[in-house]
């Protein structure tokens, strides 16, 4: 698997440009769907004991790495595993900067662009509205959590995903691949872990749905926009780039680096 991972890497850095951009666009799309259909899943799940329903939204949101692993796409997250061919001397620091960045503007345009098509489609006035709630009530949970705890929740976070990520390099077939993705991101998402491109979906379209949704939409739910006086750009942004840079320590720093360490730092 450690080396799988490394000649993956330097595969990943090999590619142009265009091709890492779009690749990332399918990598953030295919996670806000994840993220939408843990949205749906949640609405309503008030009644049931708080664990199982972050059980639930877990399993489903796996759908998104899912998509990302079997159906080929480059999530910013996962390829934090590049850094086992950079330790490797299979790429330069600079080729792998250069691949993140890609990579990450396509993840932004995927899971933005898919947040707008979702708006669009008023998918938020669903169930009376109840869906739209639900999006607004998990933005505005995202956007309250301070600096330091958003951090550790995206290390966190990340250190799951790319655990998913590098047991898909022992698998064999797509079934081998599902059964391993799934449990450890149902785990993060169940623990409430944040993870950045996810978030990429969540909170513009909470925002979307804060500035757009029509007045029978709020109607629909009862309350009034000032309801989620924390659900801002600044605030969106600031989590974000926190997210970001928690996820990048957790995947590169705490999964990747170590496995090199223990398994390829040695080789002539």
């Amino acid at each position: 698997m450690a080396l799988a991972c490394e000649t993956a890497g330097a595969a990943k850095a090999g590619r142009d440009a265009l091709t890492l951009i779009v690749l990332g666009v399918l990598a953030g799309a295919f996670i806000a769907f994840g993220a939408n259909f843990m949205t749906v899943v949640l609405t309503g799940a008030s009644d049931l004991p708080w664990g199982v329903a972050r059980l639930l939204a877990g399993l489903v949101f796996s759908l998104g790495l899912i998509l990302v692993i079997v159906g080929g796409a480059e999530l910013f997250t996962g390829d934090s595993l590049m850094i086992v061919a950079c330790a490797s001397h299979r790429i330069t620091f600079g080729s792998l900067l250069r691949a993140w960045s890609l990579v990450y503007v396509g993840n932004i345009a995927g899971a933005v662009g898919t947040a707008a098509l979702v708006f669009l489609a008023a998918q938020h006035g669903f169930g009376g509205g109840a869906v739209g709630k639900t999006a607004l009530a998990v933005a505005s949970a995202k956007v309250a959590l301070p600096t330091i705890q958003l951090f550790f929740l995206a290390v966190l976070c990340n250190v799951l995903v790319c655990l998913a990520v590098w047991m898909s390099f022992g698998a064999r077939s797509a079934t081998d691949k599902i059964f391993v993705i799934i449990p450890p991101t149902a785990a993060f998402v169940a623990a409430g872990f944040e993870h950045s491109i996810a978030n990429l979906y969540f909170l513009p379209y909470g925002l979307a749905i804060k500035a757009w949704a029509g007045s029978e939409f709020w109607a629909a739910i009862g309350q009034l926009p000032s309801a989620y006086p924390e659900l801002t750009a600044s605030g969106a942004l600031h989590n974000i780039v926190v997210a970001t840079l928690g996820n990048l320590v957790g995947g590169s720093l705490m999964v990747g680096a170590v496995y090199w360490f223990v398994y390829l730092r040695r080789r002539s």
